[in-house]
């Protein structure tokens, strides 16, 4: 039983020493012109099925009409290949994909405006999903 205690004791101290490392680190202070942001990157697939289903016309009109007028202040696209597990078959699937950074201008709907691009994406190329990960970020231009 004290064995068990000793044991849980050191998780539970691993574990907090652990979350306070992470706070710690997202909210370091920035230094010299940099300024604390929200930095959002997005992930999307371009396969429909098993072809490339999103032409680089389409991707840039989508970029265009849904991604331009919510971030006018700039993003950042790069090419990717990324890779998933299909869930029914249990398959690796590779495919051509492209990675949105934009740094948020910290306006309350920032995130809304996020989701509102992957949903757009997702119904106009049938996708099932956009990656989407949000962190901090010290900033400078």
């Amino acid at each position: 039983m004290r064995i068990a205690l000793v044991s849980a004791l050191s998780v539970l101290t691993l574990a907090a020493a652990a979350l306070g490392s992470q706070a710690q680190t997202s909210t370091a202070s920035c230094h010299g012109t940099q300024r604390p942001k929200q930095v959002a990157e997005l992930l999307f697939g371009r396969d429909v099925g098993n072809r490339l289903g999103v032409s680089d016309a389409a991707w840039a009109r989508f970029v265009a009409r849904e991604m331009t007028p919510r971030f006018p202040d700039g993003l950042v696209v790069t090419d990717a290949v990324g890779q998933w597990r299909d869930p029914a078959s249990g398959t690796i699937v590779r495919e051509l994909a492209k990675r949105v950074e934009i740094v948020l201008p910290g306006h309350d709907d920032d995130e809304a405006r996020i989701d509102a691009i992957a949903s757009a994406y997702k119904r106009e190329f049938r996708q099932h999903s956009v990656g989407i990960i949000l962190r901090p970020g010290c900033v400078s231009f």
